[in-house]
C-alpha cells in the first residue's frame, strides 16, 4: 500500500510537471506568436500609414506643380496676345504647350480658351497615342457649358480651379478618352483686370498615381474617392465611378473607420479588416490646393493580412513543433526530474514573459544536454527570431522612409525632400537675414540620346550627370532630381549673385564635357536658371517659378546658357 502510494503520488506528481511543463510552454508560444502578430500589425499600420502620407504630401506636390505650370503659361506674354486676337505668336504659345506635354507624361491636355464665343478653344495640343497632336480650325471645340470652364471664370488672376475627378467623355480628347482625368485651370486677364481666357491642363489621374507609387512595395494596393465616398481609383476597376453607371460604390462601406474622414472628424485611420483575405489599410484625407473643404479626396494604402503576418504564422508553427517535442520528453523525464525541472521552467517562463511583455532578451542557460537544456535553446533562439523579424521590419521601415525621399534612380533627394530643404533654408535665410539661390537645370539634348540609343543608355547618361551635378556643390548644398532630366540645386549661405552664377556655370561647364558611357562618347549641354532668395522670390513657389522662368529663358536663348532671373517674381 505504501509503495503503491508512494508511486501513485509520485505518478501524480509526474502528472502535474509534465501538465504544467505542457500549458507553461503553451502559453509561451501563444503569448510569443500574439505578440509578434500584434507587433507586426502595428509595424504594418504604422509603415502603411507613413507611405500614405508619404503618397498623399507627393500627390499634392504634384498638383501644386500642375497648378504652378499653368500659372506660367498664363504668364507668357503669348498667351495673352493669342487671347486677344494675334495669329504670330500662337506657334510659339504651341510649343510651350508641347514641351510642357514632352516634360510630363502624366498631362493628357493642354488648352486655351477664351472666355468668349462660348468658350472656342483658341489653342489646344492632345497627347494621341504616344505623339502629340496640335489641334486647329474645325476640331476646336466650344466649352463654355462645362463647369470647370464657368468655374475658372469667376476667379481673379493667380487663382487656380481644380475640378472634380471625372472620367473623361470630352470628344476629341485622345489619350484621356474615358479615363479618369483632374483638370487644372487658371484664368488670363488683361491689364485691366478683365478675364479674357483660362488656360486649362488636363491630368491622367492613374498614370500620376502609377508614377507616384513606382518607388513603394508591388504589395501596396491604392485607393482615391472622392469627398462623398464613391471609389475614383480601386484595385477592382469595376468598382471605380459607379455613380456614372447608375449604382454607388462607397469606400466607407468597405473601410468602415473612412466615414470619420468623410464627415471631417479625422484627418487619417488606419484599420484591419479580418473579413475573407483579410487587409490592413491606412486612409488619409487630401484637400489638394485651393479646393474648398468641401471638395476633399481620400487616399488609401491596403495590403493583405496573410502578407503581413505570414513572419507571425511561421514563427507560430515553429513554436508548435518546439512545444510538441518539449511536451514529449516533458512526460518521459518529467517522474525522474521533478524537483529539477521545477526551477529552470520558472526561469524560462520569466524569461519569455519579460521579453513578451518588455522586448528584454535574456540569455537562458543552454549548456544541459538534457530537455532542459534543448528547451532553452529553442527559446533563445526564438528570442532571437523574433527580435530578428522586427529588425528586418525596422529596416525595411527606413528603407521605405529613404525610398519616398530619394529618386530611385539618381539616389538623390527628390522633390518631397528637396522641397523640405527648401523651406527650412527659406526659414534659416529669413532668421539670420542671409541669401539662398536656387538653381533649375535642364538638360539640353537629352531627348535625342533616349531616342538614339535607348532609355537604358540615357538612365547611365542620367546616373552620370546626377554625380557631375553633385560634385559641383559643397557639402552644406542639396543638389535633387525633380524628374526627367530636370535637376535643381540649392546653395545656402550664397553672398553674391556673382557666387551663384559661378556654381552654375561650373554645372553647365561640367554638363558640356563628354560622357564616356558604353563605349559611347555622348555630348549634351544644359540650361541653367537661377534665381537668388529675396530678391527674386520670398517663398518657395515665387522662388521655384523664378528659377524655372529663367532656365526656360537660357533654353530661349539656345541653350547651353546660365540665366539670372529678373527682378521679383
Amino acid at each position: 500500500m505504501r509503495r503503491g502510494f508512494g508511486h501513485g503520488i509520485g505518478l501524480r506528481l509526474a502528472v502535474l510537471l509534465a501538465t504544467f511543463g505542457i500549458v507553461a510552454m503553451g502559453l509561451v508560444g501563444y503569448t510569443s506568436y500574439t505578440s509578434s502578430r500584434a507587433a507586426l500589425l502595428n509595424a504594418a499600420q504604422r509603415d502603411l500609414l507613413t507611405a500614405t502620407q508619404v503618397l498623399g504630401n507627393s500627390f499634392q506636390a504634384r498638383l501644386d506643380e500642375v497648378a504652378a505650370n499653368a500659372l506660367m503659361l498664363a504668364a507668357l506674354p503669348q498667351s495673352l496676345r493669342v487671347a486677344n486676337g494675334a495669329d504670330n505668336d500662337k506657334a510659339a504659345l504651341l510649343d510651350a504647350f508641347s514641351a510642357l506635354l514632352d516634360v510630363h507624361p502624366d498631362y493628357f491636355q493642354v488648352r486655351l480658351i477664351s472666355a468668349d464665343r462660348h468658350g472656342l478653344e483658341l489653342l489646344r495640343v492632345d497627347r494621341d497615342a504616344g505623339h502629340l497632336s496640335r489641334i486647329s480650325g474645325q476640331d476646336l471645340q466650344e466649352k463654355a457649358h462645362y463647369p470647370y470652364v464657368f468655374n475658372t471664370l469667376k476667379l481673379a488672376r493667380g487663382q487656380v480651379h481644380m475640378s472634380d475627378i471625372t472620367i473623361n467623355r470630352e470628344l476629341g480628347a485622345h489619350a484621356g478618352q474615358d479615363k479618369p482625368t483632374l483638370r487644372v485651370a487658371t484664368p488670363l486677364a488683361g491689364a485691366d483686370g478683365v478675364v479674357v481666357a483660362l488656360v486649362v491642363i488636363n491630368i491622367d489621374l492613374a498614370g500620376m498615381f502609377r508614377h507616384l507609387q513606382a518607388d513603394m512595395p508591388k504589395a501596396y494596393q491604392l485607393y482615391l474617392s472622392n469627398h462623398w465616398g464613391d471609389y475614383l481609383i480601386h484595385p477592382d476597376a469595376s468598382m471605380t465611378f459607379g455613380f456614372e453607371r447608375g449604382r454607388r460604390e462607397f469606400i466607407q462601406d468597405g473601410f468602415a473607420p473612412v466615414a470619420e474622414l468623410i464627415g471631417g472628424r479625422r484627418a487619417a485611420v488606419v484599420t484591419t479588416r479580418e473579413d475573407g483575405e483579410g487587409q490592413v489599410a491606412a486612409f488619409v484625407r487630401l484637400a489638394p490646393g485651393d479646393t474648398p473643404d468641401d471638395h476633399f479626396v481620400v487616399l488609401g494604402l491596403s495590403q493583405t493580412l496573410g502578407n503581413v503576418v505570414s513572419e507571425a504564422r511561421s514563427l507560430g508553427w515553429n513554436t508548435m513543433r518546439i512545444i510538441l517535442l518539449l511536451s514529449a520528453c516533458a512526460m518521459v523525464l518529467a517522474a525522474l526530474v521533478a524537483r529539477a525541472v521545477t526551477g529552470p521552467l520558472r526561469q524560462m517562463v520569466e524569461a519569455v514573459t519579460k521579453f513578451s511583455k518588455e522586448r528584454v532578451v535574456s540569455e537562458l542557460p543552454s549548456d544541459r544536454d538534457d530537455q532542459i537544456g534543448l528547451l532553452a535553446r529553442s527559446l533563445n533562439d526564438m528570442q532571437r527570431t523574433i527580435v530578428a523579424n522586427i529588425g528586418e521590419l525596422d529596416a525595411s521601415r527606413v528603407a521605405l522612409r529613404h525610398l519616398a525621399q530619394h529618386d530611385g534612380l539618381t539616389g538623390l533627394p527628390n522633390r518631397a525632400l528637396f522641397d523640405d530643404r527648401l523651406q527650412q533654408a527659406l526659414a534659416h535665410a529669413r532668421r539670420t537675414q542671409t541669401h539662398i539661390a536656387l538653381l533649375f537645370v535642364d538638360l539640353d539634348g537629352f531627348k535625342r540620346v533616349n531616342d538614339t540609343f535607348g532609355h537604358h543608355t540615357g538612365d547611365l547618361l542620367l546616373i552620370t550627370v546626377a554625380q557631375r551635378i553633385h560634385g559641383c556643390v559643397r557639402v552644406a548644398d542639396t543638389a535633387g532630381r525633380i524628374g526627367g532630366d530636370e535637376f535643381v540645386m540649392l546653395l545656402g549661405a550664397v553672398g553674391r549673385e556673382q557666387d551663384a552664377l559661378s556654381v552654375a556655370e561650373k554645372v553647365r561647364m561640367a554638363l558640356e564635357q563628354p560622357f564616356e558611357l558604353e563605349q559611347r562618347t555622348l555630348l549634351i549641354s544644359a540650361s541653367v536658371g537661377v534665381a537668388m532668395f529675396p530678391f527674386h522670390g520670398e517663398n518657395e513657389r515665387a522662388l521655384a517659378l523664378s528659377a524655372d522662368t529663367a532656365m526656360y529663358q537660357a533654353k530661349a536663348g539656345g541653350g547651353n546658357r546660365v540665366c539670372m532671373a529678373e527682378g521679383p517674381s
